[in-house]
């Protein structure tokens, strides 16, 4: 999702009952704004009033120019649940605002009613509250002087959204420090108040209430912020206020730059789908709360990332693994797609249905719609025609009635079961069937597969078909997505030749970069070729030279030791960038991690086996995370060996094998690392623990399908 808008625009709110001070101060209106990446200085005003108008002009500017704007705010936008259907019979909370925009008197000098307003509100619930916090002096009785003094008013303490955001206070206090709740009254009834003034009613849309839990349609958001969540520096004489008001617009902005900004439109993750409704309906949500606002996007990895702590050199697989993984990050930038160009490609951000599906009920079956509550015996009249897929049934079905419908089309209006074909006969104008079915029964609920505002794909997922059907279906043609990590191949040694070629006395075949660049493309990511180096420290300090210049990562197999002729290793290590990791493992040991101009390095054993299974367990997982997906658990599946292996202590063994017709484990006949047909024959690998282990025939082993990792 690219840029959502040309302007936010930012205000902290202030609930004060007279002109703040001429001199800009702290607990009054401030305003900032920011476009085209530039934050403007911050604007304050001494009234509510005077800051509404001078939102009031931008926005018909902004308007008029055909520009869409973020106006966020400091006050809540709801309150919890059950306060707008007890004030105004409906849960809507649109409802409460008009409610409120007739009932709060604010004039321009900010002397306000909002204690008489609380007090009326009180009255239309049982029990003592729930708004609470006055003046002594204030003769408002149906408002408690302290919070304590509430009981049996039957409402929540806090939004669901309160749960999230540490300090945010309960929206039902009004006096003294931390007041939100009086901030709420006169925020809620000037917002209403502006959204109706002329060139802008019609043109601004109320999040998440008018917009369910997706990004905004309409020229002008207002949403509910939560300065707090920043931290902003605050410079020398800068009122805080000001500092915090100038944070948020510019960290608002660079999420929308970043292409960030849509998914926090979401609300927060964990979120039922009853508590989602309440959240898009009554209660509203901060906007980006649950989420960092750090945008994503890639960052660069350290030129000692992969340095070993000292006294290390030699490491369990698990702790190697730990340690890789807390040195990667995502690199690769994000752009957008159409879903046609998606398939294999990593979200950058999550995709977030902006329609229901099923839209509608609909039938689940070819059969009959009518009203449960009116099946009777099981003989109903048929109505003439019927409803099929893209040709609803425009009329209403009464109760007592029946209707022809077709599987996928909408239900009728008037009905909400289907008795299917088979269990039903039509004959004379009249369907007859046994009346046992249940309320429901064939239908397909809206929103039963997906709900509006629903995550479709999780961010950091690699995109299925699946994943793109469910994608469609919730009405997305596009997504977010991080481009195709590059990684180059590297063969290195004066012994290797090249594929088809005729070769001098002593050399082997390169079976390594062909198997590894074909490993890189089924793991989804974009293999370049870098050829074959000699055993000359110049020409693989030229081949790394290329690598880092059109990759962003690097594989290299051979010279992963500390031979006199591994000049991979030795070039990374004169670049001060080399961790010589041995890990304790069979096939594999000597691993060569390093920085090269930027790009990391990942040194395989030359040994066809051994670099086969070094880039599954190892460079796989960190090169996913560099490409921005999360790192990919092991989920290897228990099954019962069909092999006995007796082995010491001390390493971790990683055994070429394959399913037999049973269901069990074989595994190849031979360990030697350089038995390549050993790998062609298996289907994955069986992993075989640290400790000393006497496996027999029978005994459970783990075993790794390939397709498990990735091929």
């Amino acid at each position: 999702m690219g840029r959502l808008f040309d302007m936010i625009v930012m205000v902290d709110w202030s609930a004060a009952a007279k002109p703040t001070p001429p001199k800009p101060s702290a607990d009054a209106v401030w305003m900032a704004a920011a476009r085209g990446g530039e934050v403007g200085e911050p604007e304050y005003f001494r009234t509510r009033a005077a800051c509404l108008d001078r939102l009031a002009t931008l926005l018909r500017a902004e308007i008029a120019a055909g520009r869409r704007v973020l106006a966020g705010f400091d006050f809540p936008f709801g309150w919890p649940r059950g306060l707008a259907r007890a004030v105004t019979g409906d849960d809507a909370a649109l409802g409460l605002w008009a409610w409120l925009a007739d009932a709060v008197e604010d004039a321009p000098d900010n002397s306000n009613n909002r204690f008489a307003v609380a007090e009326r509100l009180n009255a239309q619930l049982p029990g003592v509250g729930p708004f609470w916090g006055r003046p002594a002096t204030a003769d408002h009785p149906g408002v408690p002087e302290k919070g304590r003094a509430r009981d049996g008013h039957g409402l929540p303490e806090r939004r669901l959204v309160e749960a999230v955001v540490k300090g945010a206070q309960p929206c039902w206090k009004l006096y003294t420090t931390g007041s939100v709740g009086s901030q709420a009254l006169l925020g809620v009834a000037a917002l209403e108040r502006l959204r109706r003034r002329e060139a802008l009613a019609g043109h601004v849309q109320v999040w998440p209430f008018e917009t369910g839990l997706v990004p905004p349609s309409a020229p002008v958001c207002f949403a509910e912020i939560y300065p707090s969540l920043l931290r902003p520096e605050v410079k020398e004489g800068e009122v805080k206020d000001a500092a915090q008001v100038r944070a948020v617009a510019g960290a608002y902005a660079a999420l929308d730059a970043a292409g960030a900004l849509g998914a926090r439109f979401a609300a927060g993750p964990g979120l039922s789908d009853e508590e989602r409704a309440v959240v898009a309906r009554e209660e509203a949500w901060i906007l980006g709360a649950g989420a960092s606002f750090a945008p994503p996007g890639p960052r660069a990895l350290k030129d000692d990332c992969f340095a070993l702590p000292p006294g290390v050199d030699w490491e369990p697989v698990d702790a190697a693994l730990a340690r890789l993984r807390a040195r990667v990050a995502c690199v690769c930038e994000a752009e957008d797609l159409a879903l046609a160009q998606a398939d294999g490609r990593i979200l950058a951000e999550p995709a977030l249905a902006i329609r229901a599906h099923p839209p509608e009920p609909n039938a689940a079956v070819d059969g009959y719609a009518f009203a449960h509550a009116a099946m009777g015996a099981g003989a109903l009249p048929l109505l003439a025609g019927r409803a099929a897929a893209g040709a609803p049934f425009s009329g209403v079905v009464p109760p007592g009635a029946a209707l022809r419908i077709l599987t996928g089309a909408t239900l009728p209006a008037g009905t909400d079961t289907v008795v299917m074909d088979e269990d039903a006969t039509a004959e004379g104008g009249v369907l007859r069937f046994e009346p046992r079915l249940k309320p429901g029964a064939n239908r397909r609920r809206a929103g039963e597969n997906l709900t509006a505002g629903a995550v479709a794909a999780p961010a950091g997922r690699r995109l299925t078909p699946a994943d793109l059907a469910q994608i469609a279906a919730g009405g997305l043609g596009a997504v977010r997505a991080r481009r195709r990590l590059r990684v180059a191949v590297l063969s290195t040694g004066d012994e290797i030749a090249a594929p088809g070629a005729a070769p001098p006395p002593g050399a082997v075949f390169d079976s390594n970069r062909p198997m590894l660049l074909a490993m890189l493309a089924r793991m989804g990511f974009e293999p370049v070729d870098l050829g074959v180096a000699p055993d000359d420290a110049a020409a693989v300090r030229a081949a790394l030279d290329r690598g880092a210049a059109g990759a962003d990562a690097i594989i290299a197999s051979g010279g992963a030791s500390a031979g006199d002729e591994d000049h991979m290793s030795r070039a990374l290590r004169e670049a001060g960038t080399l961790g010589s990791w041995r890990i304790a493992m069979k096939p594999g040991r000597p691993l060569a991690l390093g920085m090269w101009r930027g790009a990391p390095v990942f040194g395989l054993p030359g040994n066809p086996v051994a670099a086969f299974v070094c880039a599954l367990l190892f460079a796989r997982p960190a090169l996913a995370v560099m490409a921005g997906a999360d790192w990919p658990e092991p989920r290897p599946l228990m099954l019962p060996a069909a092999f006995a292996k007796r082995k010491k202590a001390g390493r971790r063994e990683f055994l070429r094998a394959r399913l037999t017709e049973a269901g069990a484990v074989e595994a190849f006949h031979s360990e030697g690392s350089g038995l390549i047909g050993g790998l062609s024959w298996a289907e994955g690998l069986a992993e075989l623990p640290d400790g000393a282990l006497d496996l027999k025939p029978g005994d459970p082993v783990a075993f790794h399908g390939f397709p498990s990792l990735g091929l």
